[in-house]
């Protein structure tokens, strides 16, 4: 093995390559390539393409918008039954007390979350691509829509005296529904247009760290939500910027009214989940599916409730009313549209985009592919169709995800036995939960933001790999923890774009250099064995010239070479200057000579003339005026007077640029002028195909500027730009 590996390393240190060709500028590499001729299709060729239809067409589309259509038939039910059996029994049980619990946070009644964690995930079955993520109630989502329910219809329009048994019909707590409902449908709406409109590209503007600060902050805002049921106290559900300073002032206020029996219920179950998923943690090799922790803690609390009749006797809140059966469809509330447009565009997209990264990172684990618009579509779905049916907006849930794939889940069956177990508690066994303490649905809500609670640690993360991210993850964390979670994400998103545009608006500036006897080249500053050719200067910037970097470009690109054509201009326009009020004084000497010649006597000429002479001899600018001044040639002037560079080419290398506009275009063109007054020859290296046709396009190339200038490969260039030096200097010594 290792006489295998030494070989291996032996063979790629000797591997050489060796190309004998000519010298390529883009003129004469196109002279020498035929291109292969396309007939361009009329706007009503592909309208009249896109609108055939084929029987293989059609089922290509139907397969697309239906995938149960294309994985069911081939179910292996001996292989992936058993697995997706105890999968859907695992995230059915947690589906349950998770329903309940963020049925809380959307600030409607409890039975609205298990409508939530029916209907969406068992039509996801038939439109989703994503074989492993569990659809339904999350944290998250349900808080934003809880945020957008309280704004809509606050704690003063609630009922102060209201039976927290019996809540589920009052008029009050109607209106809230409606505007959830109609929330879910119109997100569902906005992500069914997103999707069949092949927009599913929207999800990455909302990178990595941008989400998990929101995520951590919307982690805070969930866990202040859920203090007061915690305490058992009585406060009003705040919403907008500032909600969680006001939440956490209006719970210190009431703390003296704390529930001392919900504090020791909700805190004892703190406590078993706590114990329950670090020994799911440790033990998850050895155990053949996850401690149930979330169900059992809700049959407990709810034992101890109907027995000691906690409601009655100590006066803690209950879930209260759970009706039994399914509810009639509803058509959602038009006329709130315009109030939460804004809103429902902020949960589709964050929706999607939490749905889509879990997806993402199953498929890659497991090596299959999902399609974003095609998710976008189910999302869409689940959340339309569910409004009709009383379910308020949901996604991909991160903790049920993980339960169904470490529990065996395969396909999209898992999910849709997890929907029939909740389907069962809402129609046969859901009253036997009304007794429940909503307190212990706030310990179950506060323990499950502890994996959102440790993205506290991506600060440390980011500090060390890159400052930029570190910003965007801050900006998404403060923004959305104070200004709400609406305007902090629309706050967050314009930060990273505006990070996009600092960095391609300061670049990184290099002087290339070769590697001797190969074609390589490298940041002269970085690497000892670099070196530079004589008199050439190879330049690149990594992002590509536009308006808004065009100006640095041009800066750095006279300072890194370290040849400004507008200060050697100005140095030549005054060494011209001087040197001509120099002539003009020595001219003026002679005259002055001349005229003491004529006018002294016949009898001591030679004397005079000598005398008069040395005395007129004074320094003129700092220096003696010589005689001869006027006699120098211009060529001779040139090269002993005027400042001059020692630079003769310079090469600028295209390799990172992606794309020009008329303001680069420009840029360039003056480049281009101005160090040819100077004697400097540019040309443009390693330029791809649509740069190069961008540049045509903007009229780049014309008489004074062609082909000529473009090369295929620094390489190229360099070697040109030798060739074209060594004839230069050989004509020049010729004359």
């Amino acid at each position: 093995m290792e006489h295998a590996q030494e070989h291996e390393a032996c063979l790629e240190q000797t591997q050489r390559y060796c190309v004998e060709r000519p010298i390529y500028n883009q003129e004469l590499l196109q002279g020498q390539l035929h291109r292969r001729e396309r007939t361009p299709q009329t706007l009503r060729q592909r309208i009249a393409h896109s609108c055939r239809c084929s029987s293989k067409k059609a089922k290509s589309h139907l397969y697309g918008f239906l995938p149960i259509l294309k994985w069911l038939p081939r179910y292996p039910v001996r292989a992936y039954l058993l697995g997706d059996i105890i999968s859907g029994i695992s995230t059915g049980v947690m589906q349950l007390p998770q329903g309940l619990a963020y049925a809380l946070l959307a600030a409607v009644p409890p039975v609205f979350g298990l409508y939530s964690s029916f209907y969406p995930v068992f039509l996801y079955t038939f439109f989703g691509t994503s074989k492993h993520i569990s659809i339904g109630t999350f944290a998250v989502i349900s808080m934003m829509v809880g945020g957008v329910v309280v704004r809509q219809v606050p704690d003063e329009m609630i009922s102060v005296g209201y039976n927290s048994t019996n809540i589920t019909d009052s008029p009050e707590y109607t209106k809230r529904v409606q505007v959830a409902v109609t929330l879910a449908f119109l997100s569902g709406i906005i992500q069914l247009c997103l999707g069949l409109l092949r927009f599913g590209f929207v999800a990455i503007y909302l990178t990595e760290p941008l989400v998990r600060g929101f995520t951590t902050a919307a982690a805070v805002h969930v866990f202040t939500s859920q203090l007061k049921y915690l305490l058992g106290i009585k406060t009003n559900r705040y919403s907008g910027p500032l909600s969680v300073v006001y939440s956490i002032a209006a719970v210190l206020s009431k703390i003296t009214t704390t529930n001392i029996a919900a504090l020791i219920v909700g805190l004892t179950c703190i406590v078993l989940l706590l114990i329950g998923k670090e020994i799911n943690f440790r033990f998850k090799k050895k155990l053949p599916v996850p401690i149930p922790m979330e169900i059992i803690v809700v049959l407990i609390g709810t034992g101890v409730s109907a027995g000691m009749n906690l409601n009655e006797s100590y006066r803690v809140d209950i879930v209260g009313n759970i009706p039994q059966g399914l509810r009639a469809p509803a058509v959602p509330d038009i006329q709130l549209i315009p109030a939460i447009f804004v809103d429902a565009i902020a949960i589709a997209i964050v929706g999607f985009s939490m749905a889509v990264s879990m997806a993402k990172i199953f498929a890659l684990k497991h090596g299959y592919t999902i399609d974003g618009n095609q998710e976008l579509i189910a999302l869409g779905i689940c959340n339309s169709v569910g409004s009709f049916f009383q379910s308020f907006s949901i996604t991909c849930s991160m903790s049920r995800s993980l339960v169904q794939e470490s529990t065996g889940g395969k396909t999209q069956i898992a999910g849709a036995l997890s929907s029939i177990m909740v389907l069962l508690v809402i129609v046969a066994i859901g009253y036997l939960f009304e007794p429940l303490p909503q307190t212990v649905l706030a310990a179950i809500v506060m323990v499950n933001l502890k994996g959102m609670f440790k993205q506290f640690g991506d600060v440390a993360h980011f500090w060390r790999t890159s400052k930029i991210e570190l910003a965007i993850w801050v900006v998404a964390f403060v923004a959305s923890l104070f200004l709400g979670l609406d305007y902090g994400l629309l706050t967050a998103v314009a930060f990273a774009m505006i990070t996009v545009i600092y960095r391609t608006q300061s670049p990184q500036y290099r002087i290339l250099g070769w590697i001797p006897d190969t074609d390589i080249y490298c940041d002269v500053e970085e690497y000892e064995e670099v070196k530079e050719y004589p008199g050439i200067k190879i330049f690149q910037a990594n992002a590509s010239l536009y308006f808004a970097n065009s100006e640095s470009y041009t800066s750095a690109l006279k300072k890194k070479t370290g040849v400004d054509p507008c200060a050697i201009l100005a140095a030549r326009r005054k060494a011209q200057k001087r040197h001509a009020r120099e002539i003009k004084a020595a001219d003026e000497l002679r005259k002055k000579a001349v005229l003491k010649l004529v006018n002294s006597s016949s009898n001591d000429m030679e004397a005079s003339v000598k005398h008069e002479i040395a005395n007129e001899e004074l320094p003129v600018n700092g220096k003696f005026a010589d005689a001869s001044a006027q006699d120098v040639s211009p060529e001779e002037h040139e090269h002993f007077v005027e400042p001059k560079t020692n630079i003769h080419s310079l090469i600028l290398d295209f390799t990172p640029v992606n794309f020009v506009d008329s303001v680069g275009v420009k840029t360039l063109k003056s480049i281009i002028k101005e160090y040819k007054e100077v004697d400097v020859s540019v040309c443009i290296a390693s330029c791809s195909d649509p740069v190069t046709k961008e540049l045509t396009r903007l009229n780049f190339f014309d008489n004074a500027t062609t082909r000529e200038l473009l090369f295929h490969s620094v390489h190229d260039a360099a070697l040109a730009c030798q060739a074209k030096h060594r004839a230069a200097s050989w004509n020049d010594f010729d004359l």
